[in-house]
């Protein structure tokens, strides 16, 4: 880990594991909202924010868009065990990272702590709170977190640094 050379001391392995600190607040913030909306809203009742948007307490048992959420309860479960093998496998990827990568440390950071937010819930209730309720006239896009939204923030970062690879700018 250490490194001397003379009379300095060095970090030899300046990896971007710095980057978990994004992990840490993105799950902060998203229990801080969740608790926030689990103790203001009314479950299933509509707040209108501003246009186009409303806060809507839900509880979701399944994956995005709902997914499983009638599967009978193994989903809980299975679906916490894939956000731990899931984030584990980030972390060894940011753990292989030099810290000058902070766009794609700053990616894989994002998921991670959305991953991992949304599996607390899961183990503590059973089910993910969702409370974001974005819509048009009367097509309503799934409820969502700030979770949801690191893991789509983070997605879209990856697919950009894939894009982009060659260009010196996104190292």
């Amino acid at each position: 880990m250490f490194k001397v050379t003379g009379n300095c001391v060095t970090m030899r392995n300046q990896n971007a594991l710095v980057w978990l600190w994004l992990t840490i607040v993105v799950i902060a913030l998203d229990h801080l909202t969740k608790w926030w909306a689990s103790t203001h809203l009314v479950f299933n009742q509509e707040v209108a924010i501003a246009p186009l948007v409303n806060f809507k307490l839900l509880h979701n048992p399944g994956a995005a868009f709902s997914l499983f959420a009638e599967a009978g309860g193994w989903q809980r479960w299975v679906l916490t065990a894939l956000a731990l093998v899931v984030s584990s496998l980030l972390i060894g990827w940011l753990a292989q990272l030099s810290r000058r990568q902070r766009w794609l440390a700053s990616a894989l950071a994002l998921i991670i702590g959305g991953a991992l937010g949304n599996a607390v819930d899961r183990v503590l209730y059973g089910y993910v709170v969702d409370f974001i309720d974005v819509y048009y006239q009367t097509w309503h896009w799934p409820a969502f977190n700030v979770a949801d939204s690191a893991i789509s923030v983070g997605a879209v970062m990856l697919l950009i640094d894939a894009i982009f690879k060659g260009n010196p700018h996104s190292k």
